[in-house]
């Protein structure tokens, strides 16, 4: 625990402040995926089938992204409840879209033989080429909804 607080105390002031808003917007998501629907957490989203598009950003919004995406595995690595890839994914739209950043995050699906529950779901988050959030196995999953938000 020591060890994590002084990583936090290293950190500069934008980074802290992103952990900090990464940390209450992971716990507003599970709170939030708790009492709504999915549709209603998704609504301001556009959802498509697949993705056609690649959206190129400038290198100053991609450094941008890759803070948020950085603060926001910190913060999802040291709460408290569980912050699966779901969630993630939902904080990075929140905090991007807040920012003017536009983004797409995807959810997926695959069949697991050998665990108990036969089907594994997985949402991870891309802005331009670079995958945010739940990008660990992501290819191993069958993209089953794409929703973006910003301009495309």
């Amino acid at each position: 625990m020591l060890k994590k607080a002084k990583q936090f105390i290293q950190l500069n002031f934008k980074e802290k402040i992103l952990c900090l808003e990464a940390y209450i917007t992971l716990a507003a998501m599970r709170y939030a995926m708790v009492l709504f629907p999915f549709d209603r957490l998704t609504r301001p989203l556009t959802q498509k089938k697949s993705k056609d598009w690649i959206t190129l950003q400038p290198y100053s919004v991609m450094q941008n992204a890759l803070l948020i995406s950085r603060a926001l595995c910190r913060a999802a690595n040291n709460t408290p409840w569980e912050s699966a890839c779901l969630v993630q994914s939902l904080c990075a739209y929140r905090m991007l879209r807040r920012r003017g950043i536009a983004g797409v995050f995807y959810l997926g699906v695959t069949k697991d033989a050998k665990a108990r529950e036969k089907m594994k779901a997985h949402a991870w988050t891309e802005v331009g080429e670079k995958i945010l959030t739940g990008g660990a196995g992501h290819k191993e999953y069958t993209v089953i909804s794409v929703y973006y938000w910003g301009k495309q």
